[in-house]
């Protein structure tokens, strides 16, 4: 009873002090008589002083005034890390979205320049077939500006070299005789106008052979160039009976032939580009059609009947890749012109030549190089070691190669290809066949226009491929252009359109 009243006294408000003050001194009294040690230690255990009520009322949960914000926590590294996974997931959908779109784009565009010519003057697009047609379909006649060009030598060119010595030979109009030039007074200079004349602008080269080893028919008429800068040959020319040094010219116009490895194919081996440089891939909308030979960093010699067939006569089809080993579309120039000789006829086989003239000339490097156009009357004799090189058919009938493919092939006697257990009469003065007559080894399909090549201190291009009946067939050689005869074509083209 005593106890609970203390504690009402205890809970008076601001009375609180007193009370305890006053309650203590009468317990400390009322136990003082009997038992003074537990007195003291009631007295010890009596609470201190404390401003905190007993019971404190429940406090207002904290709300965010007007101008305070809200504490968050710091994001720990367990949340941040998959914040950037989902922004690299997001980066790589982006790139994977934006190559897909880039792919199909591709597809799409070759998909219409393989159907349609786009014509940017009047901005439509015809069907590809009407492109080169002969009539006009764009604004300005823009569909037919850009086409293949059929060009004929209306003259013999000028000049020429001619046998394994490069001989330089001038043509004499008025009595349509060639004279082979004396190394008397003939300068830099000199081989510099004659290089350009034949359609070659970058590092000649000269020397002399003595007059003494020429053939019989070289040693007849001679002649010397008299200007110090001629603008042509013909117009300074001086005939001589006799050279006074003993010696007449030969002439290289530029840095071609040379491989790496000095030492469509049927029966062929693997390849690399850097041993066979002058290679070239022919693509139509992207599509490897033929092959063809670099003969100079401008111009490339293929076939004509890479050609034939509508829409195939527009520039703008056509690339040319260079300085693959594989095939792919890397390294590709723009064509500028293509002049198909206009003698050759769709169907036919006969001067099955044509020259690709490129927008910017490439650079020669290791895998990049022209191949030496041949001199006249080279003189190629029955078995000599030919090699023809190319992407084509591993087999009739069969796939393209991925990889340039090379097969070694013996030149044969034309008396012999053209005899009727071969070819027959169909073989012409512009075509040579080379292979084996048991088959085995041959160009196929996709080898068109590629080059035949034959090494003697250079390579040089002895024939452009063309036809054959079947790939590899027994008694059915490979026939090749001609290029002995097409050399006079070769060099007008140059010249006509440099």
């Amino acid at each position: 009873m005593f106890v609970l009243k203390l504690v009402c006294l205890v809970n008076t408000g601001d009375r609180r002090e007193r009370v305890e003050n006053r309650l203590f001194i009468s317990i400390g009294s009322f136990w003082k008589t009997d038992q003074d040690l537990y007195f003291k230690t009631t007295k010890v255990q009596i609470p201190e002083e404390n401003t905190r009520p007993l019971n404190p009322p429940q406090q207002p949960a904290a709300r965010p005034g007007k101008h305070r914000k809200l504490m968050t926590a710091p994001n720990t590294q367990a949340e941040k890390r998959p914040n950037r996974k989902k922004i690299i997931i997001t980066v790589l959908m982006v790139v994977v979205v934006l190559a897909i779109v880039a792919v199909a784009a591709f597809f799409i565009k070759q998909l219409i320049e393989s159907k349609f010519y786009f014509c940017s003057k009047s901005v439509k697009f015809i069907p590809l077939e009407k492109a080169c047609d002969g009539k006009e379909d764009c604004s300005g006649a823009e569909d037919e500006s850009a086409c293949v060009t059929k060009f004929k030598a209306n003259s013999t060119f000028p000049l020429r070299l001619v046998t394994r010595t490069n001989v330089l030979q001038i043509l004499k109009p008025d009595e349509n005789k060639w004279r082979s030039v004396c190394a008397d007074s003939f300068t830099q200079q000199h081989a510099e106008t004659a290089c350009q004349q034949l359609g070659y602008s970058a590092k000649p080269s000269f020397s002399t052979v003595q007059v003494g080893m020429l053939p019989t028919d070289l040693k007849m008429s001679f002649c010397t160039v008299g200007s110090s800068k001629p603008q042509t040959f013909q117009s300074t020319v001086s005939d001589l009976k006799v050279c006074s040094q003993g010696a007449v010219v030969t002439l290289k116009c530029s840095e071609c032939g040379l491989s790496r490895n000095q030492d469509r194919i049927v029966g062929g081996q693997d390849a690399v580009i850097e041993n066979w440089p002058w290679q070239v891939s022919l693509q139509s909308v992207g599509q490897h059609t033929c092959g063809g030979s670099l003969v100079s960093p401008q111009w490339v010699v293929t076939a004509a009947h890479c050609f034939n067939g509508e829409g195939n006569k527009a520039l703008i089809r056509w690339k040319v890749v260079s300085g693959n080993t594989y095939l792919g579309s890397a390294g590709a120039s723009s064509v500028d012109k293509i002049i198909v000789h206009k003698d050759y006829l769709s169907g036919h086989n006969d001067y099955d030549i044509a020259m690709i003239r490129l927008q910017s000339p490439i650079t020669v490097g290791e895998s990049r190089r022209p191949v030496c156009l041949p001199p006249q009357d080279l003189g190629l004799k029955e078995g000599d070691n030919l090699v023809v090189t190319g992407w084509g058919h591993l087999t009739e009938k069969g796939n393209l190669s991925p990889k340039l493919q090379k097969a070694q092939i013996p030149f044969i006697d034309t008396a012999k290809c053209s005899s009727p257990a071969v070819y027959g009469s169909i073989i012409t003065p512009r075509m040579i066949c080379a292979g084996f007559l048991t088959g085995g080894v041959d160009a196929c399909q996709g080898d068109s226009g590629g080059p035949l090549v034959y090494s003697d201190s250079c390579w040089m291009l002895v024939g452009v491929v063309s036809w054959g009946l079947g790939c590899a067939r027994e008694g059915r050689p490979g026939v090749y252009t001609n290029m002995d005869q097409m050399l006079d074509w070769v060099h007008s083209a140059m010249q006509e359109y440099q």
